[in-house]
């Protein structure tokens, strides 16, 4: 049976309502230890759609499954043909002002650490350092079988060779990097083993019902613990995946904030959120702190 991602989280009335002044997210920058922790949403200005945000790839798209991906050849051949076609955007987005932001507030020493939901790379794009990619990144690729790690680049130029002329025409794109095509579209694609032992070769990311490992989760833990504030940069925290953060820092009564149009699920925890665009926000607040958002910004892939 196919798993079902969460689609969606209706806010109850009683949440705070959202501000539109990030004062309180220059206060907490300016006094340091500030552990950012981003969503979708900080993508979205890229050219990334989010999952579940205003028009979010989850209300046409279900994204593959561990449980998909692992069952058949067919599930993989449609998933590769998809994804290697939407590669092709991911290698084109670049950061935007959120990921600029980010970078620069950890360059000035404002920021405890980073830790992201997202599976594009444009916080380290930005400049951003020591990043923790909680559900992984598009950008390698492991064998399931030997455990060998590569470059999605190399794949890349290998699904090149194996599938001359494929250059269908998709309906959209999706935060995991998957292009929407029609199974008449997909074809025949060739999937190409792993170059060292001829296992099957998976993105080195986190799927809808596959675990993320947990040391990565307990150095998560780690961080927020060590954090003065936990700033929430463009998720809705639907999933227990970066909502269990939140959570960790306010029982330890570390104070929490949000950036994001929309509520979240943590809205209940937060100090405040602050229902502005991500860009333009912190473009501000970086202004505010006389932060320039000057640095590396380097195409991914």
């Amino acid at each position: 049976m196919r798993m079902r991602p969460t689609l969606s989280w209706t806010p109850s009335g009683d949440l705070p309502p959202g501000i539109t002044d990030p004062e309180p997210v220059a206060e907490a920058l300016s006094a340091g230890g500030v552990l950012v922790l981003s969503g979708a949403g900080i993508s979205t200005e890229s050219g990334i759609p989010d999952y579940r945000g205003e028009g979010g790839s989850l209300s046409r798209h279900t994204p593959m499954t561990y449980q998909d991906f692992t069952a058949g050849a067919p599930a993989r051949r449609r998933y590769w043909a998809r994804s290697h076609l939407g590669w092709r955007t991911f290698g084109r987005a670049r950061p935007n002002a959120g990921h600029r932001s980010v970078a620069a507030f950890g360059r000035h020493g404002m920021l405890s650490g980073v830790i992201t939901q997202n599976v594009d790379g444009l916080h380290q794009a930005a400049g951003s350092e020591a990043v923790v990619e909680l559900h992984g990144s598009l950008d390698r690729v492991v064998c399931l079988s030997c455990g060998d790690v590569s470059a999605r680049r190399v794949l890349a130029e290998r699904l090149e060779e194996a599938n001359p002329g494929f250059d269908p025409v998709a309906a959209g794109i999706n935060p995991d990097g998957d292009a929407d095509l029609t199974d008449d579209q997909v074809g025949d694609f060739r999937v190409v083993p792993c170059a060292v032992c001829g296992g099957i070769l998976k993105p080195d990311v986190v799927f809808f019902g596959e675990a993320v490992p947990p040391a990565r989760v307990a150095h998560c833990r780690a961080l927020v613990r060590e954090a003065a504030t936990l700033l929430v940069l463009g998720s809705s925290l639907t999933v227990m995946s970066g909502l269990r953060f939140v959570r960790q820092a306010a029982e330890a009564g570390k104070p929490v904030l949000i950036v994001n149009l929309a509520p979240t699920r943590g809205d209940v925890h937060a100090r405040a959120r602050v229902a502005l665009p991500l860009g333009p926000a912190l473009t501000a607040v970086a202004g505010r702190l006389g932060v320039s958002l000057e640095g590396a910004d380097s195409r991914v892939g």
